[in-house]
């Protein structure tokens, strides 16, 4: 063999240790980074789930407040709705009973209490006939 090839690179074993040792500290470098990545990812994955639990109750929050604002709202509105349309209907009744008032048609309120008043005249006009003297002398 040539000087040339006993000092190539390939033939030196020093140069192939070094090599080797290198590969094997990468090789070891690379087993802690994963680990290490390992361990970190866990963590971080923990950190995100507890993150997640706070959100989500901050949004509960806001979410509930919004809901019970809304259904305050709907309640004010349809108050208001019901007042409007009691109303309404109110005058929708004035209305009919002035035009039936008019035309000579009257209640059904008004007419109860004409039966009645006629119904308490006729049992006033009997008693006043039993008792009147002329009563008893027809009955003799």
């Amino acid at each position: 063999m040539s000087d040339q090839d006993q000092n190539s690179p390939e033939n030196d074993p020093q140069l192939a240790d070094k090599i080797k040792g290198s590969a094997r500290q990468i090789w070891l470098a690379g087993l802690g980074a994963y680990t290490k990545a390992e361990e970190d990812a866990g963590k971080f994955f923990d950190r995100l789930v507890q993150e997640g639990e706070q959100l989500e109750s901050k949004t509960r929050g806001v979410v509930g407040k919004q809901i019970r604002t809304v259904e305050d709202r709907v309640g004010e509105v349809r108050e208001r709705a019901t007042g409007t349309w009691d109303k309404l209907e109110h005058m929708f009744d004035q209305r009919v009973s002035g035009a039936l008032r008019r035309l000579g048609i009257h209640r059904r309120e008004e007419i109860e209490a004409l039966e009645h008043r006629i119904a308490a005249l006729e049992s006033e006009l009997t008693r006043l006939r039993d008792s009147s003297p002329l009563a008893r002398d027809e009955e003799e």
